[in-house]
């Protein structure tokens, strides 16, 4: 797509500009001023704006945007227009919570396995997706051409997970072990204890985002 200039906090904000833009819409709602949208985020119109110059616009002056066409662009921006295919290393909390997340089929996000060491979970099913052995995980990934990999496994092991994960062709890795990986592909990571302290910490001082 090759948008230039894009900051991480305005590629950050096209999730939330989709959920409310998603929400308008099943509301029936067809036409929104950037002052509105702004206001319901909590942001400023000059912002949303700003942000939407990134990738080219999509509004008229004094008309707004129609919401069915931008939720359309940043669905299309984000490329959740498409599937992509998921594989979890590591079936056992996180891992087993994270299949039975809904969200992944209705933004296009498809489970196709996870892979453990565990003996007893290899050869079960969670919610129909098969656990596999993770020996098999790097042929697995190039003969289903496996978009993400996600990482939910011992931290000792996470590293050389995500090595293997590179080498076998993955396009992006989701980590959720507490651990700074170095990867040769995109890579998001989920770490929950430091979002609570952040919580926490905005809790103690009174802060609002």
């Amino acid at each position: 797509m090759g948008f230039k200039r894009v900051s991480e906090a305005v590629i950050r904000r096209l999730p939330r500009y989709y959920r409310h833009l998603t929400m308008l819409e099943t509301q029936g709602v067809e036409r929104i001023s950037s002052e509105r949208l702004a206001r319901q985020m909590n942001l400023n119109a000059s912002q949303v704006r700003q942000d939407f110059n990134c990738f080219g616009g999509f509004g008229q002056q004094g008309y707004g945007y129609n919401v069915s066409n931008l939720t359309g662009e940043i669905k299309r921006i984000m490329g959740i227009d498409r599937k992509h295919t998921i594989i979890i290393v590591g079936a056992g909390n996180i891992g087993h919570a994270l299949t039975n997340f809904p969200g992944f089929a209705e933004t296009g996000f498809e489970v196709k396995a996870l892979f453990d060491v565990n003996e007893d979970l290899i050869g079960t099913e969670i919610k129909g997706h098969p656990v596999l052995d993770v020996k098999d995980m790097d042929e697995y990934i190039r003969e289903n051409q496996i978009d993400i990999g996600v990482i939910a496994a011992r931290r000792s092991a996470a590293q050389e997970i995500a090595d293997r994960m590179c080498a076998a062709g993955i396009r992006g890795i989701w980590n959720f072990v507490p651990l700074d990986i170095t990867t040769s592909v995109p890579i998001e990571n989920v770490h929950l204890s430091e979002s609570l302290s952040t919580l926490s910490y905005k809790i103690e001082h009174g802060l609002l985002d």
